[in-house]
C-alpha cells in the first residue's frame, strides 16, 4: 500500500515559500482568481497542494511558473524557502541598451514641482513683479 500524498493549503504554501509577505495576501491573491494549479484556476485558499505540483499566478510584473518540491513546515529564511520550489519560467534578461530611460526625478519634461533656481528664472522672464 502506498502512502497518502502530504498535501497543504496553498495559501500556507505560498506564504511559507515567500512568494507573499503575509498569509491574507496569500489568500486574496488565491480567491481573486489568480492562481493555477496544473493549468487549472481555483477560487478557494482551501485547494490542497503537494510536491510535484505546478503553480502558475502573477508576481509584481511578471508571472511566476513554479513546481513544488517540498510543502514545508514552517516559514523559514529565505534559503529554506527557496528549497520547497523549482522556478520554471525562464528568466528574462533586458540588455542595458534596450532599456528604457527613465527619469531620475518627475520634473523632467516640466513635471513636479519647480525648485528655487526654477522659480528665480521664471520670475525673471516674466518681468519682475517688485518693479
Amino acid at each position: 500500500m502506498s502512502e497518502p500524498r502530504t498535501t497543504i493549503r496553498i495559501d500556507k504554501w505560498l506564504w511559507y515559500a515567500r512568494f507573499l509577505k503575509t498569509r491574507a495576501l496569500a489568500t486574496k491573491l488565491v480567491t481573486g482568481g489568480h492562481v493555477r494549479v496544473n493549468g487549472n484556476r481555483i477560487g478557494k485558499a482551501s485547494v490542497a497542494v503537494g510536491a510535484q505540483d505546478v503553480l502558475t499566478f502573477p508576481q509584481g510584473d511578471d508571472i511566476r511558473v513554479v513546481r513544488i518540491t517540498d510543502i514545508g513546515t514552517r516559514r523559514g529564511p529565505a534559503p529554506e524557502a527557496q528549497a520547497l520550489y523549482v522556478d520554471l519560467a525562464p528568466k528574462v534578461v533586458v540588455a542595458p541598451e534596450d532599456r528604457e530611460f527613465v527619469p531620475v526625478t518627475p520634473k523632467f519634461e516640466g513635471k513636479g514641482r519647480p525648485t528655487k533656481k526654477d522659480r528665480r528664472t521664471f520670475d525673471l522672464s516674466r518681468g519682475s513683479a517688485l518693479d
